[in-house]
């Protein structure tokens, strides 16, 4: 019997990723005949590079390309649990910028104040709640004004953007000259990363976002927390009549997915990688990235990491091949094919579950009555007799 559950379970399993892994086959074809289509002269030298992807730089590569998934990984965390929960999570940039401007900010004004060994805890820990309050307040305006989470988000996303350009260089953090942000000393330990991997820029953050993958799974799989956030998005109404407060449930899945926004932006810029928070009227590409991460991994915390450790590596080997003259916006088109692809054949699915459905209650309802035994005669004797009992 728990065999047959079990090979139910996977067959189920394999089922909802197949839309995903037949959308990726078709994908990388694409790319194939596009390289081979744009520069045919050195396209057999960019296809092994492609594919090899990280592996170009050999063991150090394969380290980068954990320092690549981590923000991708965190807003697609914070994208696909908003949505198991019933909202859509537009805002995840917003949240990623504000996240990483307050881990700049507190690492740069604490700097020497604070050991370098707690200051990266306080500015993550600074991050994550900026990113929280962030998103509390679409939640907010969803839950008591019914307010459509998606307006507000890019709404906010705008808002946080210009802020944030202003804060910067208010609040003694810019440097005017490169026109991005100071440089700062606090960095997530590497964790032993760099002695597995020697050369490589990857931090430990790859470690604390598996963690999170982990703390995710577990909360929306076997909580009653959990639980009761999912049936909320399901049916609030429903959830209200079962003793659920709603109202507080949606905000905290807000809260909660704009504090995993938050914390991918500190794990980018606290990585030790130099990296550095640009003044500029763009949002970052990591939270609509990780829209596309979150329906690719279907939502769900582990295929969420593998859709991004899929992404990431595309997008390395993409890097790989602009030294023989590809634009860099090759595969951001090969990406978005697999996307769509993905997105079409999830929605043939359920066109086809819906049509299957409806030809069998056609069926039933059509089916003749049976002719169960011989037809009794009812006079008006026994009519009156009936009527009388």
């Amino acid at each position: 019997m728990t065999e047959k559950k079990d090979n139910k379970k996977s067959l189920g399993l394999l089922k909802a990723a197949a839309p995903s892994l037949i959308a990726v086959l078709i994908g990388l074809v694409v790319g194939v005949i596009v390289i081979i289509a744009t520069k045919p002269d050195v396209a057999f030298d960019a296809l092994p590079n492609f594919f090899k992807g990280p592996f170009n730089r050999g063991l150090a590569g394969f380290g980068d390309l954990f320092y690549h998934i981590t923000p991708l990984l965190m807003t697609g965390l914070s994208v696909g649990f908003a949505y198991q929960t019933g909202l859509f999570n537009i805002g995840a940039s917003g949240q990623f910028l504000m996240g990483g401007f307050l881990a700049i900010l507190v690492s740069a004004k604490l700097a020497g104040v604070v050991p370098a060994s707690v200051l990266w805890i306080i500015a993550f820990l600074v991050a994550g709640i900026g990113g929280a309050v962030l998103a509390s307040i679409v939640g907010f305006l969803k839950a008591y004004r019914n307010v459509n989470e998606v307006i507000t988000c890019i709404m906010l996303n705008y808002t946080t953007m210009y802020l944030v350009n202003y804060l910067i260089k208010s609040l003694g953090i810019y440097n005017q000259m490169k026109n991005n942000t100071v440089s700062i000393s606090a960095a997530i330990p590497k964790m032993g990363l760099d002695k597995i991997f020697p050369g490589t820029i990857a931090g430990g953050g790859i470690i604390i976002g598996i963690l999170f993958v982990i703390i995710i799974h577990v909360v929306l799989k076997k909580t009653t927390f959990g639980f009761e956030l999912k049936g909320v998005g399901l049916n609030r109404h429903s959830a209200r009549y079962a003793g659920v407060n709603e109202n507080k449930s949606i905000i905290l899945s807000m809260a909660i997915a704009g504090a995993l926004a938050g914390f991918g932006g500190a794990m980018l810029y606290l990585s030790g990688a130099g990296n550095h928070l640009t003044v500029q009227e763009v949002l970052p590409a990591e939270g609509f990235d990780g829209i596309a991460i979150a329906l690719l991994g279907l939502n769900e915390p582990i295929g969420i990491f593998l859709s991004t450790a899929l992404i990431a590596y595309l997008k390395m080997g993409g890097q790989a091949i602009q030294t023989l003259g590809y634009a860099p916006e090759l595969i951001t088109m090969i990406i978005s094919f697999i996307l769509y692809i993905s997105a079409l054949s999830v929605l043939f699915r359920r066109l086809l579950s819906k049509k299957i459905k409806t030809d069998l209650k056609q069926n039933i309802n059509s089916e003749p009555v049976l002719d169960v035994g011989p037809k009794i005669d009812v006079t008006d004797s026994d009519k009156k007799r009936g009527e009388k009992l």
